[in-house]
């Protein structure tokens, strides 16, 4: 059983009061006279007023009850923070949530195969409408998104670990960059590298400049960086900020609806409604993943035409290069998020790090060197305006705001859930300001060069009349065809086909990790089986609109991606106000108020009492007084999050400086034996009993193993622990 916690909070109100003088003690008091000394008859009684003098005040009544004292004794400035892996929470299979989202993504797979044409057909009259009434929308967000995490970085929150005080991050920032790649993004820089800046460069956006110009040039390269940059990564670093927050920080399951818990309170995170943002969170990322997962494919698929030079391949060489990529992915998958995606994600981004010094090198260096500093001066200049286009452009830049611009800020939306919750994942531990500085400017550094690169090189070969290189070609024909003028072809295009497949099987596994979180409570090592039935699904849904429709399928699921991604937007901006609100009164927050404040009235008071010879001397103060006057520590909007409770929401003493449980469990203790049954399974080893019915906790249980915000319902003080 632990020691009794011993209490570092302040003491209660009372105590302060009898510490501090009191006017009223001052007064004078008439002394009660002895028995043997009575007054003679006719005389002022001793406690009566003499008369012709002034009346004593009377002492006045503290109306204010005793208030009661913190959680486990610990003032909420004090605590260092409670992460999930140290909390006992109740993990397992969601039947609800699993059960729905397969059943929507299975029907979805369904409709593909059965009527492929209605898939493209009643997306693309959802995404027009979606693009000419929303897309002011889009930019709205991902613009207010960048400027909230900027306020972040640099406010006062900046300095706030992700994680428990001292706690070191777990990965090196190596490999936390490389993870970043991992998990999808870096197939892009090889798909749209070379292929995009090219067709900016002959085809502007609508009202801007001419084609084929120097202007054109460096705005080509400039729309690039606003796509990729700095807007897509804000937004991941918001999601997984918030989630890493949460969860590391606060205690919470790693899940998306647990980021909510500060506007909606924990029964509604709990129940329908956080279910709801759950399934969301899966049915985007099954479905964006597939599509990145299916890019990936056609991309391998065109590199085995160039090295072999067997010339166009069928479905069934497409289907066979999937099925090794597949089985690739169930390996990484068992081996682990901390081996096989690190592991791999290292080989790749030093092999796509390498890859872009040698298109540098051997490409039009002189010319590389002069464009990539003028098209980032070129991106300052112009970033608001292509903030700005709308439907009040016309109507020819909203059909190519909704081909590039607006298709990327609603694709990075749509990821948002998988992406910032694998960021999450790798990046416990970092400070709040390292975080969304790091995630922000090192990926958006790294995809602008290679973007410069490969994008200045096709638009030199352009120029050039090299055949082949031509808007008019497809992304993957861009790709090879730029590889194949330069030197080292065969092996190079070798070498891009295996950073592809590697990107296929992070991308995956990545995936396949955060779905299997997502489905089982907030599990942060879900079930193996469960990993590999996503992975498995992904690949099945990109194998199947593939076969079913080729490139065009994959352009209805992107659109379709759009369509869900609306919700997402509105979702998005909640977010921001959740995780702001729960900053507000984190332990560190609370003690820089106090810090604030004390310094103010210890300044004021020392000058008027002492002028300029004074010093800084900490005392009690009259109670409503001192530093913490305008905070109330002792609500339960500050001080519910950290009380601790069992996996039945029951409160359990809890000694923060020993971490020892009152009832005396351990994590140790609870560890199933190798032959227990995994269903129910929870990373620390508590199994999950039978699911309620209506699935919802009772009131006053969470499945953090935190009580909830409810009040106990006699009101009495002493029911809290």
């Amino acid at each position: 059983m632990a020691s009794e916690p011993t209490s570092t909070s302040r003491p209660p109100a009372a105590d302060l009061r009898d510490s501090a003088p009191d006017p009223a003690d001052a007064a004078p008091q008439a002394a009660s006279a002895p028995a043997s000394e009575a007054p003679l008859p006719g005389s002022p009684l001793p406690d009566s007023p003499v008369p012709g003098s002034p009346v004593p005040d009377s002492p006045v009544p503290d109306p204010r009850p005793e208030e009661p004292d913190y959680p486990h004794g610990l003032h909420p400035g004090l605590v260092p923070g409670v992460p999930v892996d140290r909390n006992r929470i109740r993990f397992g299979l969601d039947r609800v949530v699993f059960g729905i989202t397969g059943t929507l993504v299975l029907a979805f797979v369904v409709w593909g195969i059965l009527a492929p044409g209605a898939v493209g057909t009643v997306t693309g009259t959802a995404i027009g409408w979606v693009m000419r009434n929303l897309g002011w929308l889009f930019n709205l967000c991902v613009a207010g998104v960048l400027l909230f995490m900027l306020y972040l970085a640099f406010s006062r929150y900046g300095d706030i670990p992700l994680g428990p005080d001292g706690e070191e991050p777990e990965f090196s920032r190596f490999a936390w960059v490389a993870m970043m790649f991992g998990a999808g993004i870096g197939v892009g820089i090889f798909f749209y590298g070379p292929y995009e800046p090219l067709f900016h460069y002959v085809t502007p956006p609508p009202e801007t400049v001419a084609g084929e110009t120097p202007e054109a040039l460096h705005h080509s390269l400039a729309q690039v960086i606003f796509e990729w940059g700095p807007h897509a990564w804000a937004i991941y670093a918001l999601v997984g900020g918030a989630v890493a927050y949460s969860s590391y920080r606060r205690g919470r399951p790693s899940l998306l609806s647990s980021v909510f818990h500060a506007l909606i309170g924990s029964r509604h995170t709990q129940g329908t409604v956080g279910r709801i943002i759950d399934m969301a969170a899966i049915i985007a990322t099954v479905f964006g993943t597939a599509g990145a997962l299916g890019i990936a494919a056609l991309q391998i698929m065109e590199g085995v035409q160039v090295v072999t030079g067997v010339g166009p391949v069928g479905n069934g060489v497409l289907v066979l290069i999937i099925a090794l990529l597949g089985v690739a992915v169930i390996v990484s998958a068992v081996s682990g998020v901390s081996r096989g995606i690190r592991y791999l994600s290292n080989v790749n981004i030093a092999l796509t790090l390498a890859l872009v010094a040698f298109v540098f090198v051997t490409g039009p260096t002189l010319f590389l060197l002069n464009l990539i500093p003028s098209s980032v001066m070129q991106y300052g200049q112009e970033v608001l305006g292509m903030m700005s286009r709308s439907l009040s452009w016309g109507e020819e830049t909203v059909e190519w705001q909704a081909a590039w611009s607006v298709f990327y800020f609603a694709w990075w939306i749509a990821w948002s859930p998988f992406v910032g919750i694998f960021l999450a994942r790798i990046s416990r531990g970092r400070t709040i300001r390292e975080f969304v500085l790091g995630t922000m400017l090192i990926p958006s550094s790294i995809l602008v060069i290679a973007f410069a690169v490969f994008g200045g090189t096709s638009i030199s070969m352009y120029r050039d009349g090299v055949e082949g290189i031509t808007p008019e070609a497809s992304p993957p024909q861009v790709l090879f065809g730029m590889f194949e003028h330069l030197p080292l072809s065969g092996l190079v295009s070798v070498l891009v086909c295996i950073v592809l497949a590697i990107f296929f099987i992070t991308s995956a596994d990545s995936a396949s990790v955060v779905m299997g979180t997502l489905s089982s409570r907030g599990d942060p090592k879900p079930r193996k089986a469960l990993v590999i039935f996503w992975g498995v699904m992904m690949i099945g849904i990109a194998v199947v609109m593939l076969l079913a429709g080729g490139e065009t399928t994959l352009d209805a699921l992107q659109s379709l991606m759009i369509i869900v991604t609306v919700p997402f937007a509105a979702i998005l901006l909640l977010v921001a106000a959740a995780f702001h609100k729960e900053l507000s009164t984190d332990p560190a927050a609370i003690r820089q108020d106090h810090a604030s404040a004390a310094l103010d009235l210890t300044v004021r008071r020392g000058i008027e009492e002492h002028g300029d010879d004074w010093t800084f001397p900490v005392g009690s103060s009259p109670a409503g007084q001192g530093a913490g006057a305008e905070i109330d520590s002792r609500s339960e909007h500050v001080t519910a999050w950290y009380r601790r409770t069992d996996e039945d929401g029951q409160p359990v003493d809890y000694d923060y400086e020993t971490d020892t449980w009152g009832d005396g469990w351990t994590h140790e203790d609870d560890e199933p034996a190798d032959d227990e049954p995994a269903d129910g399974e929870r990373a620390d080893g508590v199994t999950v009993d039978d699911e309620r019915a209506d699935g919802v906790p009772a009131d006053g249980e969470r499945a953090g193993g935190v009580a909830t915000d409810a009040e106990p319902a006699d009101g009495d003080p002493a029911a809290r622990p």
